[in-house]
């Protein structure tokens, strides 16, 4: 008895040590946070620098000082979890980003931004995937099989925007915002859903029936993942409107938001899980886009206010979590040390797959620009060449996605053993960091070199989020500021593709815009559908802002 009690007394001292040591790192890593935040502020008007860069510098400080004093055997505070990033960290900046995304502009431009984000990415996806196995098998970097390469594809797809959307105005360059927003979140949708394909085949013996296996299985992703979220986004705003918590308190109806935002990705992550191998991603993107389309206008002013910079709020800190434990993690000794042998094949495979990264992008964008302006009847609703090179830029940086895939490939529970994977993994941090830092560091240079500043607006350049008033145009609107206008306009003939294309995307915008009108606003609320109670700002705050 004694035995058993001594035994019991020793863990719970090792449970103690450990935890104590998991509070001490969990407060070092929030004030670097801290740390983070406040010289991103003193450092936003700076030329070269933005957020995700000083993050990034902060954690490879960071690690320097934790290697010299540890003795070089640990370089980061916390060990990386795919579940931490997938289940905390992604959720938010995913959801921000439907939830906050100027609908007006992003759904006149869904074709192109599809086009971008779905086409471009399986192009983007195809030449890396044939340059990895072109040149790593002669390279000879370890035991790779088709599903690794095929997985290298997708991890490096995956592209990461913040720092062009962090210079570009969405006031001064609607079309060219709405792009590149669009198409960063549709691809990173789209490299999710190709990474989760590839996991979820046998793909040792590629035939004609595996092949349309696979596309048909990426389809069902797309599809059930989207209508999954449209369900949650639109169940949320049927509860708020029938019960009307802001009868009685605010916080409930905040909480509702929050908590079925989260749902909504949940149920897909845990549908991946088990049964039905959902893409979390595509669901609370657009859970996000139904909310601030119906859910958003059924609560009160006060709670519109608070949901709309909650979920900014929580977005911008897992951005910052994100990249400020890359900056730390590119130190990690255990994954140095199995290619300190050959530094050179390191650098080579990470020259490598930048270049392929450089010439995926580039037969992604051009060829696809050109198709795009190709229907296109007005020159104003064109892709002009500064704009090309734009989006093509934006798309050349690596960032958490990317981390996270390749941690979900070549790692288990953030450690590697082997060889071929450890090249991956420092291939694939090189790359983040070399990406955003270089590459970030002349987007704001570039920017303003192709789309340089009117005179009048350069002491004054605006790169918050939307106000609180874009939320109110209305979904789907093709910029007609009447309803009138879409329903009386008259259709002509058309003569051409130009003209087919056009016309049908306009009957789409009219018809949708009667449909909704007719039948899911009166059930689900939305913009001048908001139940009247006595008291409640609502209806005041409806007219304010219109």
């Amino acid at each position: 008895m004694a035995f058993e009690l001594s035994n019991v007394l020793a863990k719970l001292g090792v449970v103690s040590t450990s935890d104590h040591a998991s509070v001490v790192s969990m407060n070092l890593f929030v004030a670097l946070l801290c740390a983070c935040i406040v010289i991103g502020h003193l450092l936003e008007e700076n030329r070269w620098i933005n957020e995700s860069i000083t993050a990034l510098a902060i954690g490879l400080c960071t690690g320097v000082v934790i290697l010299l004093t540890t003795g070089g055997k640990n370089s980061h505070l916390l060990v990386f979890s795919e579940d931490l990033f997938f289940i905390y960290l992604l959720p938010p900046i995913i959801f921000n980003a439907g939830f906050q995304v100027k609908k007006k502009q992003f759904f006149r431009n869904i074709m192109t931004i599809v086009l971008f984000g779905a086409v471009g990415t399986l192009i983007s996806f195809g030449i890396i995937s044939l340059g990895a196995i072109h040149f790593f098998e002669k390279m000879n970097i370890g035991s790779l099989d088709i599903g690794d390469y095929l997985a290298i594809g997708a991890i490096f797809s995956a592209t990461d925007s913040v720092c062009t959307l962090q210079v570009l105005n969405q006031d001064e360059t609607p079309l060219l915002y709405s792009l590149v927003f669009g198409e960063g979140v549709v691809n990173d949708a789209t490299s999710v859903v190709l990474f989760n394909a590839i996991q979820s085949f046998d793909l040792s013996h590629i035939n004609a029936g595996i092949a349309f296996q696979f596309v048909a299985n990426f389809l069902y992703l797309f599809i059930t993942s989207t209508m999954l979220g449209v369900l949650a986004g639109l169940l949320s705003a049927y509860i708020i409107k029938k019960l009307y918590f802001g009868r009685h308190s605010t916080d409930r109806e905040v909480a509702i938001m929050m908590l079925m935002a989260y749902l909504s990705y949940m149920l897909a992550e845990v549908s991946f899980l088990q049964l039905f191998y959902l893409s979390a991603i595509l669901t609370v993107f657009f859970c996000g886009i139904v909310m601030s389309h119906y859910t958003w206008h059924n609560v009160t002013e006060s709670s519109r206010v608070t949901t709309k910079h909650a979920f900014a709020t929580l977005s911008f800190v897992a951005e910052i979590f994100i990249f400020l434990y890359v900056g730390m993690d590119a130190l990690d000794i255990e994954k140095w040390t199995f290619v300190s042998d050959s530094p050179g094949k390191s650098v080579g495979v990470s020259s490598i797959l930048l270049g392929l990264i450089l010439v995926g992008r580039a037969a992604s964008i051009f060829p696809l620009s050109f198709l795009s302006n190709l229907t296109k009847e007005s020159e104003s609703e064109k892709i002009g060449l500064k704009q090309q090179v734009t989006i093509w830029w934006a798309g050349l940086m690596r960032g958490a996605v990317s981390m996270a895939l390749a941690y979900n490939q070549f790692t288990r529970l953030g450690h590697t053993q082997l060889r071929g994977n450890a090249i991956m993994i420092t291939s694939t941090i090189t790359i983040v960091l070399v990406s955003t830092v270089v590459f970030g560091v002349m987007t704001k240079p570039l920017v303003r070199l192709l789309f340089p500043l009117p005179k009048h607006s350069a002491s004054t350049i605006s790169l918050g989020p939307p106000s609180p008033k874009s939320v109110f145009v209305p979904l789907l609107s093709n910029g007609h500021n009447s309803e009138t206008d879409l329903v009386s306009k008259p259709v002509r003939r058309p003569t051409s593709l130009r003209m087919l294309l056009s016309t049908y995307t306009n009957a789409v915008h009219r018809y949708w815009r009667k449909f909704d009108d007719a039948f899911m606003r009166p059930v689900f609320g939305g913009r001048g559908f908001v139940p009247f109670v006595p008291g409640s700002p609502v209806e005041q705050s409806v007219c304010h802002w219109q």
